[in-house]
């Protein structure tokens, strides 16, 4: 069996448990609501006001003039992640996280030791409340999608098991949405086709799905079935790691972005470093005030993983798109993909001491962002040249 355990309005319950003042209220983590910042988590005091994760922040205060807005503490939720992955592992060594708050556990061979699958996600849920003092919804079902369904099904805190011999009926009158890949567009086909849930799409065969559908039909044809033969892979490598930051106001100045791309080319090492990462594809994702996006890369010869080389990829990027008189840019985002852990790079002939000072400097700057944070360490440039240029980070990680 399968469990799905997937951490309730993870972020705002974190800084609710961390400031209890907070118990009750509508809590909304993310940017604030005077610049371009977006929803990252809100609680469910706030939920209940129409408010959801992506909404932005601008719309918040419209729906909940009492809404209590909270800066994304990133570093602290990723650490307070590794805890309950740790309790995920003492259950079974098949984990496969999805995000900072959710995951896989395959624990078909734990059962003799701790139990039924149930039973297994229950310990896990209570034992998560008692050390961190978060709470946690669970599905245990037969496979990946199943148990990922069930555990969106009675949130908060809730607990959903599907047996073998339940599938279709726990599936069937079920909205046509909680198909993987049906969007709004998709369930507009549907529903002009008479099809609202999944036990009306389990009624049609392929071939009557193909012609709307395509590719797709044997995909949904599956999933009405409750048919997802994925396994859960444990350590998971990400397709790539990036951060990126909406302005407040929209920057034309270049070196102002060259010193952003310092500090989210920082946070994108950093959590490379976490996990024993290296990338070989460095990413620049710019939108422009006119909300036109591009996105550039360049692909290095050997996997790297400092600060100074990803910001000098990036800002090399960076002065090739933009001329001596671009438009103003509104979002400016730093990304690593081409992933590997394997730890086998070239040494060089030159050079190589000052990337081993680069590394070293990476170490000390890792070592004081852990305990103090994310805003104890500064580039001189990038103070130098944010000083009078407030903005309004919308971190946004993937």
């Amino acid at each position: 069996m399968i469990i799905h355990i997937d951490m309730d309005a993870f972020y705002a319950s974190v800084e609710i448990r961390d400031n209890p003042a907070l118990r009750g209220k509508p809590v909304v983590v993310g940017g604030s609501p005077e610049g371009r910042g977006v929803v990252s988590a809100a609680s469910y005091e706030a939920r209940k006001h129409g408010i959801h994760s992506a909404m932005p922040a601008s719309q918040v205060l419209r729906r909940c003039p009492e809404a209590i807005f909270i800066r994304p503490r990133m570093d602290h939720y990723a650490g307070i992640s590794k805890q309950i992955r740790a309790i995920f592992e003492s259950y079974t060594s098949l984990v496969e996280p999805l995000s900072l708050d959710e995951a896989f556990l395959d624990v078909s061979g734990s059962e003799r030791m701790f139990g039924e699958a149930p039973q297994i996600a229950k310990s896990i849920k209570q034992k998560i409340k008692r050390e961190l003092g978060l709470v946690a919804s669970a599905g245990v079902a037969p496979n990946k999608y199943l148990a990922k369904v069930a555990s969106d099904l009675e949130k908060p805190d809730g607990l959903v098991v599907v047996q073998p011999d339940q599938v279709h009926e726990f599936l069937h009158d079920l909205s046509i949405s909680r198909i993987w890949g049906v969007g709004k567009k998709c369930e507009e086909k549907f529903a002009a086709m008479g099809v609202r849930t999944i036990g009306q799409l389990r009624a049609l065969t392929v071939e009557q799905l193909k012609p709307r559908f395509g590719i797709n039909s044997q995909h949904f044809w599956n999933l009405a079935r409750g048919i997802d033969d994925r396994l859960v892979v444990p350590d998971r490598l990400a397709k790539s790691i990036s951060h990126e930051t909406t302005f407040s106001k929209d920057v034309t100045d270049r070196e102002i972005l060259e010193a952003w791309a310092i500090e989210l080319g920082g946070q994108v090492g950093r959590r490379m470093r976490r996990y024993g990462i290296r990338g070989r594809t460095i990413q620049v994702k710019i939108r422009f005030s006119d909300f036109r996006t591009i996105t550039r890369s360049k692909t290095t010869a050997e996997p790297i993983e400092t600060t100074a080389e990803i910001y000098g990829l990036a800002s090399e990027i960076i002065g090739n798109e933009l001329g001596q008189h671009h438009q103003p840019v509104r979002l400016l985002g730093v990304g690593v993909s081409n992933l590997t852990t394997q730890d086998l790079v070239q040494k060089e002939l030159f050079g190589q001491e000052q990337k081993d000072r680069n590394k070293n400097l990476d170490a000390v700057t890792d070592q004081i962002v852990e305990k103090f944070g994310v805003q104890s360490v500064k580039s001189g440039k990038v103070l130098e040249k944010k000083i009078g240029h407030r903005i309004d980070p919308d971190h946004r990680d993937s």
